[in-house]
C-alpha cells in the first residue's frame, strides 16, 4: 500500500506531552498543522544598490506593491531573490525587512535551503526568530545526495523548527529531481506541508497531487504552468513574474477559484510572454530589469550577473507595454 497524507493524525494527549509545556506544544502543533500554503506567492527579488548593498527602501516598496496587488503571501530569499549570492546576515536583513513591512497582512515564506543540513537548520532558525509563517527549503545543490540522505536532510530541518516546511524542487538549478515517491513519504512528517515544483514537468506535479491529496499543498514553480497545476488540484503558485505583474498572476488563481476557467486561462496566456522573456538575460536579472522599468529600483544581478543589453531591454519594455504595465 503506497503512503499518502490522508491518514488521520495520531491522537495526542496533553499528558503525553507533559503538563503546561505540553499544552503549549499542542497549540503550536495545531496551528501549524492547520496552516495550508495557497494562492499566489511572489518569489521576491532582492533589490541591491549600485555598490552591492541591500536596497531596503526598494524592498519595502516592493513588499507593499505586491500586497496591494492582491497576493496571498511573500517569499523572500529564494532563487529569484539570489539566496546563493547573499551572506547569512544579508538573508537575515531581507527576511526581517519583509516581515516587518508586511505587518501580518499576508504570510511570509522564507527560503532557507542550503548545501549542508547544518546551514539549512541555522537559516531556518533565523527565519523563525524573524517571525516568518513558513519556510521553503530547496534541495542541496552541487552535491547529489541519495533519497535516504535527502529524507534525512528534510527531516532534520523539520525537526529543528516549529514552522511549516515546504519542499522545493528545482532540478534544472540543483541537479536533483524530487520523486513522487519521496514526496509521498516526506508528507508524513508532521510539519512538512507542501512543495514548490519548478521542474516544469506537469506529469510529476500531478503525481505529487495524486499521492498526497488535500492535506498537502502542491504549488506551481513554473509560471507558465499555474493554470495547469490548478486544474490538477494544486493550491497555487510561487511565481517570479508576480514581482512585476501581481494582478495578472492573482487573476489566474482568483478566476479559477471562482469557476471562471476561461478568464483564468486568458490571464495565464497574458502572463506567458513575461515568463518566456527570462531568456533575455542571465537568471534572475530579467525580473529585476522589469521592475526597474516600472519604477521599482531593483538594481541588477549580484556580480558576476549584471544587467541586460539595450536591445533586450527594449524587447522587455515592449512586453511590459503590451501587458499594460507601461504606458
Amino acid at each position: 500500500m503506497e503512503p499518502d497524507c490522508l491518514s488521520p493524525l495520531p491522537a495526542v494527549t496533553i499528558q503525553s506531552l507533559g503538563g503546561e509545556a505540553g499544552v503549549r506544544k499542542l497549540v503550536i502543533l495545531e496551528v501549524h498543522m492547520n496552516f495550508q500554503p495557497k494562492g499566489i506567492i511572489p518569489a521576491m527579488v532582492t533589490p541591491v544598490t549600485a555598490d552591492g548593498k541591500i536596497n531596503v527602501e526598494a524592498l519595502k516598496k516592493l513588499t507593499n506593491y505586491l500586497i496591494e496587488g492582491g497576493v496571498h503571501g511573500l517569499f523572500p530569499v529564494g532563487s529569484q531573490g539570489e539566496f546563493y549570492a547573499l551572506t547569512f546576515e544579508e538573508k537575515k536583513r531581507v527576511t526581517e525587512v519583509v516581515v516587518e513591512e508586511a505587518r501580518g497582512r499576508v504570510p511570509v515564506y522564507a527560503g532557507t535551503g542550503a548545501i549542508t543540513t547544518r546551514e539549512a537548520i541555522a537559516l531556518t532558525k533565523m527565519a523563525e526568530a524573524a517571525g516568518v509563517s513558513a519556510v521553503s527549503v530547496i534541495t542541496p545543490f552541487f552535491i547529489r545526495p541519495s533519497e535516504g540522505e535527502l529524507f534525512d536532510y528534510y527531516s532534520a530541518v523539520a525537526k529543528a523548527t516549529r514552522l511549516p516546511v515546504l519542499l522545493y524542487n528545482n532540478p534544472q538549478r540543483t541537479g536533483i529531481n524530487i520523486s513522487a515517491e519521496f514526496v509521498a513519504r516526506a508528507c508524513q512528517v508532521e510539519n512538512i506541508v507542501g512543495i514548490k515544483d519548478s521542474s516544469g514537468d506537469l506529469t510529476l506535479t500531478a503525481e505529487y497531487i495524486r499521492r498526497t491529496k488535500e492535506r498537502f499543498s502542491v504549488l506551481a514553480g513554473r509560471d507558465t504552468l499555474i493554470y495547469g497545476t490548478l486544474c490538477y488540484g494544486g493550491k497555487g503558485a510561487i511565481a517570479a513574474t508576480a514581482n512585476v505583474a501581481p494582478k495578472v498572476v492573482v487573476e489566474i488563481y482568483e478566476a479559477f477559484k471562482a469557476g471562471d476557467w476561461k478568464r483564468s486561462l486568458e490571464a495565464q496566456f497574458r502572463l506567458a510572454p513575461l515568463r518566456l522573456a527570462f531568456d533575455l538575460g542571465t537568471f534572475p536579472v530579467v525580473i529585476k530589469e522589469a521592475l526597474n522599468l516600472i519604477g521599482i529600483d531593483a538594481g541588477v544581478g549580484v556580480p558576476p550577473v549584471g544587467g541586460i543589453n539595450p536591445a533586450a531591454k527594449e524587447e522587455l519594455r515592449g512586453i511590459l507595454r503590451n501587458m499594460g504595465l507601461l504606458q
